[in-house]
Order: C-alpha cells, then sequence, then structure tokens
C-alpha cells in the first residue's frame, strides 16, 4: 500500500512534529510512506475567502501530485473536509460555467482517496490500538470539520483509548467550537476570542496536562488563549500521541 502525505500549510510551516509523527506512525503499521513534492495549499483559504476560480488551480494541482498513490492521508480534518465536501461543488461550478469535464474528474479522484489520519487508521487499516503509550492526562477537542463535515464521531476517542498510560478526560462542551475557523478568527475577533475563552476555560477545568485534536489549526487557537491565561495545559496533535512509545514519548 503506498501512500501519499498531506502535510497542510499550516504543518508544514509551523507544525513539522506532526509530519514526522503521521510518518512514523504509518510507517510503525507498515504503510509505505511517500511525500510528493508537488503538492501545495488544498485551496481552502481561497475558497472560504470567495475566491473560488483562485482555488481551482490549486484542486487541480493537488489531484495531479498525489495521482499515483493509492490514498492520500493528511492529519488535518479541516483540509480533508475541503478536499471531500467542496472539491466537487468547485467542479460544479466550473461545469455550470461551461469549462468542460476536468474539473470534475480531478475532483472525483482526489475526494476518492483522501482520509483524515484517524478515519484512515480505523476505516482502511482497520486498526484502534497502533502501540502507543503517553502516561499523561488528555482530553480532546472535536473539530469542527471533523466533526460536522468529515463525521469522524468517536475514531479519534478510539484510537487514544487504545493508548497505554493515557488517562482521558472530557470537558464540558466538547463539541462546541473553539471560535478559530480560519478567515473567522480574522473578521470576526470579538466573537473568536469569547469562544476560544469558553473552550479554554472547559478544556483548563479538567485537569488534564494535554489537549489534543486532529486540527493543528485549532489547537493554534487554543493553545494561544491557553498561554494567556497562564494554563499549564498543552496542546498536542492527535498523530503525535498516536506515534510515542515506550521508547519515545513526548
Amino acid at each position: 500500500m503506498r501512500v501519499g502525505l498531506f502535510i497542510t500549510c499550516v504543518n508544514d510551516t509551523l507544525y513539522p512534529r506532526t509530519g514526522q509523527a503521521v510518518v512514523t506512525l504509518l510507517e510503525r503499521l507498515g504503510v509505505q510512506v511517500e511525500f510528493p513534492m508537488a503538492q501545495s495549499c488544498c485551496g481552502q483559504p481561497q475558497f472560504n475567502t470567495g475566491y473560488r476560480h483562485q482555488a481551482e488551480p490549486l484542486m487541480r494541482r493537488y489531484a495531479s501530485a498525489f495521482q499515483d498513490v493509492d490514498h492520500v492521508v493528511t492529519p488535518s480534518g479541516s483540509c480533508a473536509a475541503m478536499i471531500r465536501d467542496n472539491y466537487p461543488r468547485i467542479a460544479a461550478k466550473a461545469a455550470a460555467e461551461g469549462r468542460g469535464d476536468a474539473m470534475a474528474e480531478a475532483a472525483a479522484g482526489a475526494v476518492a482517496k483522501t482520509y483524515e489520519l484517524t478515519e484512515f487508521l480505523v476505516d482502511v487499516l482497520g486498526v484502534t490500538d497502533v502501540g502507543a503509550y503517553f502516561p499523561h492526562a488528555v482530553t480532546y477537542h472535536p473539530t469542527c470539520h471533523g466533526l460536522r463535515v468529515l463525521g469522524l464521531g468517536d475514531r479519534p476517542l478510539r484510537l487514544l483509548e487504545k493508548v497505554r498510560g493515557i488517562e482521558l478526560r472530557e470537558p464540558a462542551g466538547a463539541q462546541e467550537c473553539c471560535g478559530f475557523g480560519g478567515t473567522f478568527a480574522i473578521k470576526n475577533p470579538a466573537v473568536s476570542a469569547a469562544m476560544g475563552a469558553d473552550k479554554a476555560r472547559a478544556l483548563s477545568e479538567t485537569g488534564a496536562a494535554t489537549v489534543c485534536a486532529v486540527d493543528n489549526s485549532c489547537l493554534l487557537h487554543i493553545g494561544g488563549t491557553l498561554a494567556r491565561r497562564g494554563s499549564p495545559l498543552r496542546p498536542v496533535h492527535i498523530a503525535e500521541i498516536l506515534a510515542s512509545t515506550e521508547g519515545s514519548v513526548l
């Protein structure tokens, strides 16, 4: 099985350890991981801000970069949702504008093989126990795109429950948005900050040492809010927890 790693802009720029953790984890499970150098942004910032036409070449580039792998795995529910939910919309609108079927073919190929990390582990590899060890109290934040668009459900929690040494603590209002939302946080900073404060408070009240999620973008927002509150709660991507072993713990 050949898997292409789609690292995403946020992880490439700010969280390279998450990408390294995905490779460590997948290779431990016997997966051949490739990193196509032609990959770029999935186009989510452009599309979410209303620049659909500017997102089209990025969609074509994504489809081309990963055309030779069996599956594409990304440590981002947000970017996976962009590909799976919005690429078909972009293609349909392009077709309605009389620009042929090329966009539809690109979208179909990308959608069919793209998986967020936890759903790939559970649905494709059929595993929940990945051999991880993380002796800390952890609280999990289900991000909006993973929860509401991809329908990840309890997949991340099923994986976390099998981690040796972990103590899971559920926060109040777990399914409430953290307030990030990409461009939402920029266009509506006061509302975003208020939502972030509510989320940070609920997470801190669990007494956990670590908060994890499937999106580093949300953890960036949560982590900044926690830092301003002086909280010792540490944001860590779920991939880094699942990649940890007794010989290599974060």
